[in-house]
């Protein structure tokens, strides 16, 4: 037993033998404290998209739209990287806490913002602050629960994302109409006052501190190597995704630039063999991207996809896609019953061939004759092998990991899926760019004449092969 192990036993002993779940009193307000928060995230990032549209009009700023984007995800990329190596030095007090900060303090200077570059600035704080929490919350949950118990707080996460995808679009929507976009910014660093008093006496009590196993020597500094590479990352991906925006001869140079920054970057920073899909950790980390990075880019053009081809409208094609997140949350709750655990692998598997189905039976509705329901129905078949997958990769990344290695693995993680997101967006627009798909977008609120299907194809076919790579992915995840 560890000395931190001893120290749970000690001033909790039903914490870590008890029958207890995740809501038992020693755990309760620390859940519930850290699932609002991830509340808090899922809604911004399903709210946030609704109000964009408007916000780049109203700040003329429409020629910086995906950039509003990209501005968060570039930054978030750094933040994980330099979160995972301060909560492995100080425990997760510290990066969580200003992980939050920064997150209310983005919203808060977006939401004022009087010009385009001081809203994308925002957004990059914003950015910054979500890649500190993502990580600080994998800490929290190592040092603070039992092994038992991790699967059910990691499904709690994932349900946590049911609610805002079911109706943050409409809140954000109704609030814009009413009230104005900036308050779909502002009104939410309000609510994080909540979480913060709830749970932050727990995990200062349970999880701050330096790792009982990384010895009892001075402070280590900072990884600087990392720390470059971190920047190389967001800069890299940053540059690629600015390229991907125009196809023009000339945006090859910040292609180039991007790639040369960010190859040697993914390379240091993600566990050794990730890319040949080596056993163990390496090829969790890896099923995390090509899951997320699939799921993401297929599930980006499916509104457009209805709404230019099918002649749907802009709420209904949105609440095509609604449903599915309870059946994302039904797989993560499926993956977390201990009677799963067994076959954890095999529900793995099974629910990267449900995506690939899931992705690849989406374009059918190009063609007239099939009925658009088709696409509701599959996504959640999709969702449900997302739910089992996404879960499960933390499950186990967890359980690969050393108490003092849990911050830099989870940020490997975090960096695997954001930066799958970017890559396969990246090509994926890039893709429907080339075949027409910019004329598509001109036509978003009429009919369009069909022209241009094979632009969607282009997208969501290569999505469903990067899908099936994942499927064999998960028969290296466990070490010979």
């Amino acid at each position: 037993m560890t000395a931190l192990e001893a120290r749970d036993a000690a001033t909790a002993p039903a914490e870590g033998k008890g029958e207890g779940g995740v809501l038992s009193r020693p755990y309760r307000a620390l859940s519930i404290g850290i699932v609002f928060v991830e509340l808090l995230i899922a809604f911004e990032a399903t709210a946030v998209g609704t109000a964009m549209p408007v916000a780049a009009r109203e700040l003329d700023g429409v020629s910086l739209y995906a950039f509003a984007f990209s501005a968060y995800f570039t930054t978030s990329l750094f933040g994980m990287v330099f979160a995972g190596q301060w909560a492995d030095r100080d425990g997760p007090l510290a990066p969580l806490t200003t992980g939050i900060t920064a997150f209310a303090a983005g919203l808060l200077l977006s939401g004022t913002a009087g010009t385009m570059w001081l809203f994308l600035l925002g957004r990059a704080v914003q950015g910054l602050g979500g890649g500190l929490v993502v990580v600080a919350l994998y800490v929290v949950v190592v040092r603070a629960y039992p092994e038992r118990l991790r699967p059910a707080i990691m499904a709690a996460f994932a349900a946590s994302w049911v609610i805002p995808s079911v109706v943050g679009p409409l809140i954000a929507g109704t609030v814009t109409e009413h009230l104005g976009w900036r308050w779909v910014f502002t009104g939410i660093p309000v609510l994080v006052v909540f979480p913060l008093a709830l749970a932050l006496p727990r995990i200062r009590r349970l999880s701050s501190g330096r790792s009982a196993d990384a010895g009892t020597a001075g402070r280590e500094p900072f990884e600087r190597r990392r720390i470059r590479l971190a920047l190389g990352i967001s800069l890299g991906s940053g540059l690629l995704q600015y390229a991907a925006q125009d196809l023009a001869p000339l945006s090859l140079v910040p292609g180039l630039a991007g790639a040369a920054l960010l190859v040697p970057a993914v390379l240091g920073l993600l566990p050794r063999g990730t890319y040949r899909a080596a056993r163990g950790l390496p090829s969790v980390v890896l099923l995390r991207g090509l899951a997320a990075g699939a799921f993401i880019a297929a599930e980006s053009f499916v509104p457009l996809m209805l709404v230019t081809q099918r002649g749907l409208s802009p709420t209904l094609a949105g609440f095509s896609l609604a449903a599915a997140g309870g059946t994302w949350a039904l797989g993560s709750y499926v993956q977390s019953r201990p009677r799963a655990e067994p076959y954890r692998d095999r529900l793995m598997f099974l629910g990267m061939v449900l995506l690939a189905a899931a992705v690849a039976v989406v374009p059918s509705v190009l063609i007239p004759a099939v009925p658009v329901w088709i696409v509701a129905v599959a996504w959640g078949f999709g969702c449900f092998g997302m739910g089992l997958v996404i879960a499960s990769t933390s499950v186990l990344l967890l359980r690969f990991s050393t108490p003092e290695e849990v911050g830099s693995n989870s940020a490997a993680l975090q960096i695997s899926d954001g930066l799958s997101n970017i890559v396969l967006l990246a090509a994926g627009g890039a893709a429907f760019a080339a075949l027409g798909g910019g004329k598509v977008a001109e036509t978003a609120t009429s009919t369009a004449d069909g022209s241009h299907p094979t632009a969607f194809a282009a997208v969501f076919l290569p999505m469903a092969g990067v899908a099936l790579v994942g499927a064999w992915v998960t028969t290296r995840l466990r070490e010979r």
